[in-house]
């Protein structure tokens, strides 16, 4: 299987820059009637997967503001060195909102919009923010506590396998939450966690993904971006849990769910609001209530009665009343993080640098 290199993210935007942006004079002319628009992916897109659901709200802005935007992206920058120089180079090529799609690409981005500051700039999983920096995130750790929950129900070995590109917080969260939703309908259950150090990487996934299910795990979800482990999992008749995109078709008979991640309304806005100058600086965080985060179809092999439960556990959170970070919680050390009665805040979720208790995985040492 072909995988893009930072040469070739490079080599693209080279092209780019021979094509779309030919002569200062169109560039100028252009710039006056069109908001010119430029989306920086992580990684491939392909038919599914996290990058898939940002280039389906590059399509859903697109056609809300038919002849009103103009927009080039970038495939395949992982790299904290090429995220800096192509984000810089689009910026002086008279890109007036630049979108970056990965926490990786918060360093970098960073950089560049505070040396452009009339350029507006919008990260997806970033924590951080500037005047002109805006940042927005999906609750997905929302969605896994749900997948959890069918999880500890559908599980006979009483084990989970996660795997994970990298052990950022918006991934770590994510991956407690589907252990704490498994342990709210059975306390006996762990979590084993594997991580690529690679947001698309089919081979190490499935490599990882057969670990997991060889050391127990009966019910296993990664969240990289590919449906590999999901593939793995139908093959060797293990139950799954697909991320970002509706991954059933590639495991019709073992997929139970996935948790779905919709950025149309996060484009939409930051496209109409540069446009008529209401654009401000913000971070937007939003899940189940607002839309961000779906549920996908559920596998007709799921009890009705658990079906019922989780439809309900999911009223509860979009109501505020069931919070998936709430005491008593302990680390993976037996240390207790959050005291009972209390929750854990945003922030801390947002930075997320520990497991729960349970979860049986390594950190890197901050």
């Amino acid at each position: 299987m072909w995988r893009p290199t930072r040469r070739d993210a490079l080599k693209r935007l080279s092209a780019i820059g021979l094509t779309a942006f030919a002569g200062s004079r169109a560039l100028n002319a252009f710039a006056d009637d069109v908001l010119k628009v430029a989306i920086v992916y992580v990684s491939p897109v392909g038919e599914i997967g996290w990058t898939k659901q940002h280039d389906l709200a590059r399509q859903a802005m697109e056609a809300a503001f038919p002849g009103k935007i103009k927009v080039v992206k970038v495939e395949s920058v992982s790299q904290v060195q090429d995220a800096e120089r192509v984000f810089r180079d689009l910026a002086a090529r008279g890109n007036k909102l630049i979108f970056g799609t990965s926490f990786s690409h918060m360093s970098p981005m960073l950089k560049v919009a505070q040396a452009m500051p009339k350029t507006t700039f919008e990260l997806c999983s970033g924590i951080k923010t500037l005047k002109n920096l805006g940042a927005f995130e999906a609750r997905c750790y929302e969605g896994t506590y749900l997948a959890g929950i069918i999880a500890g129900k559908m599980s006979k070995s009483n084990i989970l396998g996660f795997v994970g590109g990298f052990p950022v917080p918006d991934i770590l969260g994510p991956a407690n939450a589907f252990l704490l939703g498994a342990r709210s309908v059975n306390p006996k259950m762990t979590c084993k966690v594997i991580w690529l150090s690679s947001w698309y990487d089919p081979a190490k996934e499935r490599d990882a993904a057969n670990a997991l299910i060889s050391e127990g795990a009966d019910v296993v979800m990664s969240m990289t971006d590919t449906p590999t482990t999901v593939q793995v999992g139908e093959e060797k008749g293990v139950w799954t849990v697909g991320y970002a995109s509706d991954m059933s078709r590639y495991g019709p008979k073992k997929h139970l769910t996935s948790f779905m991640v919709d950025w149309s309304s996060e484009y939409i806005n930051a496209a109409r609001t540069v446009m008529d100058g209401t654009w401000t600086s913000s971070h937007r965080w939003d899940g189940l209530k607002a839309g961000v985060v779906k549920m996908s179809p559920y596998n007709p092999a799921i009890p009705k009665d658990v079906l019922a439960y989780v439809a309900e556990q999911e009223r509860a959170i979009i109501a505020g009343k069931l919070l998936p970070f709430a005491g008593p919680l302990r680390d993976q050390r037996g240390n207790q993080r959050v005291a009972a009665g209390a929750v854990l805040h945003e922030d801390q979720i947002k930075g997320f640098n520990w497991f729960v208790e349970g979860m049986q995985g390594n950190l890197p040492r901050s």
